[in-house]
């Protein structure tokens, strides 16, 4: 949701409800872990009473433990924090499935994939961040693919391989078959809006049916 019309939330969240996108992906980022600010569990719990999609909130924050309870309560189905924040995040983990909520576990491009080891039992979902974190609009770095390869020889089918960071129409077709099973995309999405500014279901359509035609069997 980074790159959504702020001004305009709840529309914004009417036309991608019509395009079917199965989740919204929460970009919280507070000025210190990434050189930018976006917003916090305010906003999201307004937000929460306008749709019933899952809600991840990616946490690109430092001590994200200290927040964790208030974006649980702001509504959020999954909460997705940075390894380089929480070098030990096996505690962190458990803290948020006692809560009943899906975690989580991201890693910037500069970061090894093999840190992810010994916590590949624990996480719901890993993360691999294809971009810098903190602005939109980036080109994605081609070494995600090698972590995502890495990480689907090791995780049981039923853990979620998430991308972030440049997803268009060939690089989504390329993490699918790294595979990816969670693709978060915001300019190739927001950036395609119809002339008449109501609608994304062509751009995500195409998205899907490059993401379907390169998976890789699980």
């Amino acid at each position: 949701m980074l790159k959504c019309d702020f001004g305009n939330l709840h529309r914004e969240v009417e036309l991608l409800e019509a395009a079917n996108v199965p989740m919204l992906h929460l970009d919280v980022m507070d000025g210190h872990f990434v050189p930018n600010l976006s917003y916090g569990p305010m906003v999201i719990e307004r937000l929460r009473e306008l749709t019933d999609l899952p809600f991840e909130a990616h946490l690109m924050i430092s001590e994200p433990a200290r927040y964790v309870d208030d974006f649980i309560k702001a509504g959020c189905n999954l909460l997705t924090f940075h390894l380089e924040a929480v070098p030990e995040p096996r505690p962190l983990i458990e803290k948020i499935h006692a809560k009943g909520v899906a975690a989580g576990l991201a890693i910037n491009p500069k970061t090894p994939v093999e840190k992810f080891q010994p916590f590949l039992d624990v996480a719901d979902l890993f993360l691999v961040m294809s971009v810098e974190p903190g602005f939109g609009g980036q080109k994605f770095i081609p070494s995600a693919l090698d972590k995502l390869r890495w990480l689907r020889s090791r995780v049981p089918v039923t853990t979620l391989l998430s991308v972030d960071g440049g997803i268009e129409q060939e690089t989504v077709a390329e993490t699918a078959a790294a595979g990816a099973t969670v693709f978060v995309v915001g300019s190739a999405i927001f950036d395609k809006k119809s002339p008449d500014g109501g609608d994304y279901g062509q751009a995500i359509q195409e998205l899907t049916e490059q993401a379907r035609s390169h998976r890789v069997p699980l």
